[in-house]
C-alpha cells in the first residue's frame, strides 16, 4: 500500500479531534469523508477505517510509540506510524516520519501483546470491571470480539419489500448480501460499501441495524393492532421494526426526552412507510401518567454503557468514565419503575440495553421485581448475547409481563 499526503494528513486531523477536543469519532470520520470530492471510494475508506483502528488500539499504539495524553501533533504522527509499522506498510520519505524505529516498535508490540489491558487496548478501570462482572475467561474473549470490525447488517423493511427481492434489487446495484440464519429480516453486506446512496435506501427498503439489535422487536411479541410504547425510542430503529412487525396496525407511540431524535424519526418513518408511528418528546411526568395501565406492549431500550457496541463505537472505551456507570444504573432503575407503570395488566414489558454488563442487565431486573412497582410482573424470559459468542453486538433483554 502506497500512503497519499492528503488522505494521512486528514487521518491526523481526526484523531486531534477524536482524542484532544473529545469529538465522537463517527461524527469527525463523517466530516473528513467530505473534505475532497476528488476522493474516491477506496480513498474515502483509508481514511475512515484508518481513523477507527486507530481510535480503536490507541493505548496500544501510544505505549508502544511512547507518547501520553494530550497528543502533540508530533505524537499523533508516532502513533500513525506504530499503525502503519505493525500493518507492514512502507514508510514514504516524509519529515513527519523521519528516524521511525520499525524494529523497535515490533518488538515493543510482542512485549505489549503478553498483557490484556494492553493487548486489547482497554483502560485499567474498565478492565477490572469487566473481569469482576463476566469473569476472567468470558471478559478476555469477549473484549478480543468487541475490537473485532463489525459487520454491515441491515434489516429489510417488510411494510415495503421481501429479502429476496430487496437482495435483488441491492444486487442491481453491485451490493452483494447475505441472509442470517436465525434472524428473519437481516442481511449482510459481503463487502462495506456506501449503501446510503443506492435508490433502495432512498426508498425505504431497509434500515441499517446490527443483528442483535433485531432480536428485540421479536422479543416484545408485537401483533397488529396492539398499543405499544417504545419509551427510549431515539432515532426510532426499534419503533419502525416494530411497526413493520404489526404491518402498520395498531399503534406505536415513540417516546424520548429529545426532541430532535423524534424529528429524525418522523423523517424516518416516512421514509419506511410507517404510518402508525406517533412520537411525543417526554418534556414532564405528564406524557407517562397519561399512558398508564393502558399499553398493551411497552419497550423499554434503557440508557447504558454501551459496552456490547465498542465494535462500532471504539471511542466509547476513552470516553466512558467509572461514575458514568453507576449512575446510569440509577437511571435505568428509575425508567424501569417510571415506564413499567404504562403496561395493562396482562400486558408485557421488555427491558434492554446494548450492555453486557450483568449489573445493569440480570441485576437491574431483579431489582425490580422486588421493588413495589415490580411485585406485579413476572420474569417469562431473558436473553444474554455476547459478541464472541453470536458473532454481533453484545446485547441484553428481559421479557415481563404484568400479572
Amino acid at each position: 500500500m502506497r500512503l497519499h499526503r492528503n488522505l494521512v494528513f486528514a487521518v491526523i486531523d481526526g484523531l486531534h479531534l477524536i482524542f484532544n477536543e473529545n469529538k465522537y469519532a463517527d461524527k469527525v470520520v463523517e466530516q473528513l469523508l467530505k473534505r475532497d470530492k476528488r476522493w474516491g471510494s477506496r480513498d474515502r475508506g483509508f481514511v475512515a477505517e484508518t481513523t477507527y483502528d486507530i481510535v480503536r488500539w490507541k493505548r496500544l499504539y501510544a505505549e508502544i510509540a511512547e507518547v501520553k495524553e494530550p497528543f502533540t501533533r508530533e505524537n499523533l504522527w508516532r502513533i500513525f506510524a506504530v499503525w502503519a509499522t505493525l500493518k507492514g506498510i512502507k514508510l514514504p520519505d516524509w519529515k513527519q516520519l523521519e528516524g521511525t524505529p520499525s524494529r523497535k516498535i515490533k518488538g515493543r508490540f510482542d512485549e505489549f501483546s503478553k498483557t490484556r489491558k494492553y493487548r486489547e487496548s482497554i483502560p485499567d478501570w474498565l478492565d477490572n470491571v469487566g473481569e469482576k462482572e463476566l469473569g476472567n475467561d468470558v471478559w478476555t474473549k469477549e473484549l478480543h470480539a468487541l475490537n473485532e470490525q463489525a459487520d454491515v447488517i441491515i434489516r429489510v423493511n417488510t411494510l415495503k419489500t421481501t429479502k429476496i427481492a430487496l437482495q435483488d434489487l441491492l444486487m442491481d446495484e453491485g451490493i452483494e448480501t447475505l441472509p442470517l440464519k436465525d434472524y428473519p429480516d437481516a442481511l449482510q453486506l459481503k463487502e462495506r460499501g456506501n449503501i446510503f446512496r443506492t435508490e433502495a435506501f432512498k426508498n425505504g427498503f431497509f434500515e441499517v441495524q446490527d443483528a442483535s439489535s433485531q432480536l428485540v422487536a421479536d422479543f416484545l411479541d408485537v401483533q397488529p393492532g396492539m398499543r405499544v410504547a417504545d419509551t427510549c425510542a431515539g432515532a426510532g430503529g426499534k419503533s419502525l421494526h416494530l411497526a413493520s412487525k404489526m404491518d402498520n396496525k395498531g399503534q406505536v407511540i415513540a417516546l424520548d426526552i429529545y426532541g430532535n431524535k423524534l424529528k429524525e424519526l418522523k423523517r424516518r418513518a416516512k421514509r419506511n412507510g410507517a404510518h402508525n408511528i406517533e412520537t411525543r418528546e417526554i418534556d414532564s411526568t405528564k406524557v407517562i401518567k397519561k399512558l398508564h395501565d393502558k399499553m398493551d406492549r411497552v419497550l423499554i431500550d434503557a440508557p447504558c454503557s454501551g459496552l456490547g457496541v465498542l465494535r462500532r463505537n471504539p471511542d466509547a472505551k476513552w470516553k466512558l468514565q467509572p461514575e458514568f456507570i453507576e449512575n446510569i444504573k440509577s437511571t435505568q432503575q428509575q425508567i424501569l419503575n417510571d415506564y413499567s407503570k404504562m403496561v395493562k395488566s396482562g400486558g408485557k414489558l421488555v427491558y434492554a440495553t446494548c450492555s453486557i454488563l450483568p449489573s445493569e442487565n440480570q441485576n437491574q431486573v431483579a431489582s425490580f421485581l422486588k421493588s413495589e412497582n415490580g411485585k406485579d410482573f413476572k420474569l417469562v424470559k431473558d436473553k444474554k448475547v455476547l459478541a464472541s459468542e453470536s458473532g454481533f453486538d453484545g446485547f441484553y433483554m428481559a421479557l415481563l409481563e404484568k400479572k
